[in-house]
């Protein structure tokens, strides 16, 4: 009979390098060798210095914009499939690209659908991601897929700042779903910012639906990019006489002018996760990690017991 190895290996690609080490400390093993070689003309060449043969192994990586990312980390699921490893399980705090989730004007790409098949041609046999832009971006891939909520890092701190007449706020109306699910958990009143697009980034007409007068308000939202969406809806609930303003975003993309925008804006505090590392510190934006989540999880899957419980909303 064959010996089969049963050990679980984490590697982790360049950008998610400091996240993957949380995550492998709180898995209890030390994270993986790799070692990545550049051309002078940019292509470069992940190479993993340790046997991986017969072994799961987690591969993680957020796929932000620039491509970079994405192509490490087919890059480095190619390479173990090379390598003979058993499973490689792709893990995404950001799945990247997923804005492009459907067609929504003639002659464009469908682009989450296709970063899942590449993910797949190149070997991954699993996906654990967090707080898709979609959810039916899950239903692209024909692998299992882990689809986890930041939920579980935010309502205990949200619980812990005892706000009085908390109320949840989604900035648009595509994440209405997300805010009732949180004012389900949290028992409170919800409001609904409506927003017009003049184009991508930039907004031409917003307005509010409910009433925040002396309310603490909390914006929810799968991630913040140049967070003038945010930052408007916080400003204009600040007018309509709200006490405070936080935002919970489970993305810190941050591009842009984002964090002048932040700094600038009424927003009294924005938390995020550590799936994407901040390209700078501000005073205002207070980081929880999504390691012990990630680890929790991968331990289960390891040991193919079961993870619903994960799945608050």
């Amino acid at each position: 009979m064959p010996i089969i190895n049963t050990e679980a290996k984490i590697f982790a690609c360049t950008q998610s390098k400091v996240l993957g080490e949380k995550i492998a400390k709180a898995f209890g093993v030390d994270l993986g060798n790799v070692i990545t070689s550049t051309y002078s003309d940019g292509e470069f060449q992940p190479s993993y210095e340790e046997s991986i043969r017969g072994t799961r192994i987690f591969i993680i990586g957020s796929t932000n914009p620039g491509p970079e990312n994405l192509m490490e980390m087919l890059l480095m699921i190619d390479a173990a499939k090379r390598a003979s490893a058993r499973h490689i399980t792709a893990v995404l705090p950001y799945f990247g690209w997923a804005r492009q989730d459907r067609k929504d004007k003639p002659r464009v790409p469908i682009a989450a659908k296709l970063v899942a098949k590449m993910l797949e041609a190149a070997g991954a046999t699993r996906i654990i991601t967090m707080d898709l832009h979609a959810d039916q971006i899950q239903g692209f891939f024909e692998k299992p897929v882990d689809h986890l909520f930041a939920s579980t890092i935010f309502l205990p701190y949200l619980k812990s700042l005892n706000l009085d007449n908390l109320t949840i706020a989604s900035p648009d109306m595509g994440g209405s779903k997300r805010a009732y699910a949180y004012s389900k958990a949290l028992a409170s009143d919800v409001v609904i910012c409506y927003k017009q697009r003049a184009k991508a980034n930039i907004i031409s007409h917003m307005e509010l639906i409910g009433d925040v007068t002396g309310k603490n308000v909390v914006l929810v939202d799968d991630m913040v990019d140049t967070a003038g969406t945010l930052t408007k809806a916080a400003d204009l609930m600040m007018e309509r006489g709200a006490l405070s303003v936080r935002a919970i975003c489970t993305h810190p993309i941050l591009s842009g002018k984002a964090y002048e925008n932040i700094e600038n804006s009424k927003l009294e505090e924005l938390i995020v996760t550590d799936s994407i590392p901040l390209s700078q510190k501000s005073d205002k934006i207070r980081v929880l990690s999504c390691a012990d989540l990630f680890a929790e999880v991968m331990d289960k899957v390891h040991n193919n017991q079961s993870i619903s419980s994960k799945f608050v909303m």
